[in-house]
């Protein structure tokens, strides 16, 4: 159905404006518009969680300036909303009625004339409700404006979170996605959904299937549009949208969608992403640089010529530069491994901020950070920071998730022992309460303990895996468990990789970054039994890392395990293989892989 009548009367207000370049015509408008001299902007709904920088940065890399809503009466005043809601549905609700939006709202949205686009949150809680709801209670109440209640995926038969990139089928044709093409895929990271219902079919504007669910992934009705992924984390493609979204309202032409004929025999696809990572961490001079592990040893060895003493830490670019290239060249998604924040607390570490807020100005993919995620206390000054503070800084940044090393491995430790009793203090358990799941990943470095036969293992907590014949131990050992360690690899503890993964998975944790120390640099492909012993596990996505060398290690292990993506670092700093030749590869052997736009 096409929008209420009067969307095109908005333009001749001048809802927004471009910035304008020095070589601009002030004189030059839209044939059915007059300019005015005031260059008025869009306001941004940022209520405090999660990376909200990276959809400022999206609308500034199209030409528009922003003004941030800080108080109720703004949203009234508002000529164009964007709404990126980040974070959990509750949280959200909750901020939104102690800030007092909840009735400006109402009333911004009520006739469906005014601009408005949501993101993630910003659709959800447009709806009645949500099972994302406090403790206690069943569901949450929303904004009400489209019927219909959110409801969570079913981890019994489907990987939960939904991360990573799909697909979408229109339902309607809109100019708001007129420079993006149907086959482009875009970025995608929630655990609930809302289905479509006879009630609210007029608003689908774009439908996704993901474990054998449809769902809507975008709606519009006038000029009220939201959407269930991120587009300002779907690369080009998402940043198409959003220019679509803010030249229709510049042109009248935002409230004119048309229905259209939907087959629904037809399915999108979650595709496997191609994750790099950057371990970056002070060199010898006290630069941040990207490096790389050989079995986590980051220096220089006889490999590279070293004689005898020290080498120098491996320096293989910068951090933002390098993160920049992946970007273009196609990366999936970006992690940031600081490696050497253990030794200092992250409100000092202010250059991995800072190579967080570069990084985020030009690249549009979702940025994982790593390093340093704990409780801590500043030893000169006494104050304690608890980790969901260091997380906020993190976030605020440029972060879209934060990955948990050692202290997943101490929070395991305590589970268990506990019996499975949860505090509500873990750093998983309150960044995920605050952020959702879906913003914490948790890294696990393994090593193998070699065994003889399976008998051999005497802890009932240690789940003991058969090597495959060609990734056997050095003396051709066929069985091992995998032994986690904390400080970077400096340190074991009696506890395994499985059991840690179901730990964490069941204090919040919603992706899983799996390493194997035995594999790392060793370019001999990825540890499958590890990756298949986790993912069969778990319910939640995990990534594979340490082992890439080629595009074949890539279809190895996507074809032998369950995870859902794969990273590799050193391969892709030294250009010995392109990211676009690794998807090529899968594509040819049946593994699906991003589309995205070059332009």
């Amino acid at each position: 159905m096409s929008g209420p009548r009067g969307i095109s009367n908005i333009v001749c207000q001048s809802l927004i404006t471009k910035r304008r370049k020095k070589d601009d015509d002030p004189r030059k408008s839209s044939e059915n518009c007059r300019e005015t001299n005031i260059i008025q902007i869009v306001s941004l709904l940022d209520y405090g969680a999660g990376n909200v920088r990276s959809v400022r940065n999206a609308i500034i890399a199209n030409g528009y300036e922003i003004e941030d809503i800080t108080t109720p009466s703004q949203i009234d005043n508002a000529k164009v909303i964007i709404f990126p809601g980040v974070g959990s549905y509750r949280s959200a609700m909750a901020v939104l009625e102690e800030k007092g939006y909840v009735e400006p709202l109402h009333r911004y949205l009520k006739d469906g004339l005014r601009p408005y686009l949501g993101i993630c949150l910003g659709m959800q809680t447009l709806f009645e409700s949500s099972e994302e709801a406090p403790d206690g209670e069943k569901t949450m109440e929303g904004l009400g404006v489209i019927p219909g209640n959110v409801v969570k995926f079913d981890e019994k038969e489907m990987t939960v979170p939904h991360i990573g990139w799909n697909g979408r089928i229109h339902h309607q044709d809109s100019p708001i996605f007129q420079y993006v093409n149907e086959k482009e895929d875009v970025y995608f990271v929630h655990s609930y959904y809302a289905p479509i219902t006879e009630e609210n079919k007029e608003w689908t504007l774009t439908s996704t299937n993901y474990g054998g669910k449809r769902f809507i992934s975008s709606v519009q009705k006038g000029a009220i549009v939201a959407c269930q992924f991120h587009p300002e984390k779907s690369g080009k493609t998402g940043l198409n949208f959003v220019k679509g979204f803010l030249e229709s309202v510049e042109n009248g032409t935002i409230g004119n969608p048309k229905p259209l004929e939907v087959d629904l025999s037809k399915e999108t696809q979650l595709v496997k992403r191609v994750v790099v990572a950057l371990d970056v961490r002070q060199n010898d001079h006290g630069d941040l640089v990207v490096t790389k592990g050989d079995q986590y040893d980051v220096r220089e060895n006889e490999k590279e010529g070293v004689v005898e003493g020290k080498g120098g830490v491996r320096n293989l670019g910068k951090p933002v530069a390098l993160a920049r290239r992946y970007y273009n060249e196609g990366a999936d998604e970006i992690a940031f491994l600081n490696i050497t924040s253990f030794r200092q607390g992250v409100l000092e570490d202010m250059p991995m901020l800072q190579v967080l807020q570069e990084a985020s100005r030009n690249i549009f993919v979702p940025l994982t950070v790593g390093g340093g995620i704990r409780s801590y206390t500043d030893p000169d000054t006494g104050k304690t920071w608890d980790a969901l503070e260091v997380a906020s800084r993190y976030f605020r940044a440029g972060a879209d998730k934060i990955s948990i090393g050692s202290d997943t491995v101490v929070a395991a430790e305590a589970f268990v022992a506990s019996g499975g009793v949860k505090t509500g203090k873990t750093s998983i358990e309150t960044i995920s309460h605050h952020y959702g799941a879906q913003a914490v990943v948790i890294s696990i470095d393994p090593k193998r303990v070699y065994l003889e036969k399976k008998e051999d293992c005497t802890n009932p907590n240690h789940v003991v895996v058969e090597l495959e014949e060609n990734q056997a131990g050095p003396n051709g050992d066929r069985f091992c468990w995998y032994q986690c360690t904390v400080r970077g690899g400096r340190e074991a503890r009696d506890i395994c990789a499985v059991t840690v993964a179901k730990a964490a998975e069941a204090l919040g944790a919603g992706e899983i970054m799996l390493n194997c120390i035995d594999m790392d640099g060793q370019c001999n492909g990825f540890d499958h039994a590890l990756m298949k012993a986790v993912s069969e596990s778990v319910t939640i996505p995990v990534i594979a890392s340490s082992g890439a060398g080629n595009e074949q290690h890539f279809v190895d292990v996507f074809t032998a395990t369950h995870v859902q993506a794969a990273l590799a670092a050193g391969m892709f700093h030294r250009k010995e293989i392109e990211i676009e030749a690794v998807k090529q590869h899968m594509t040819k052997n049946g593994i699906p892989s991003r589309t995205w736009s070059h332009n």
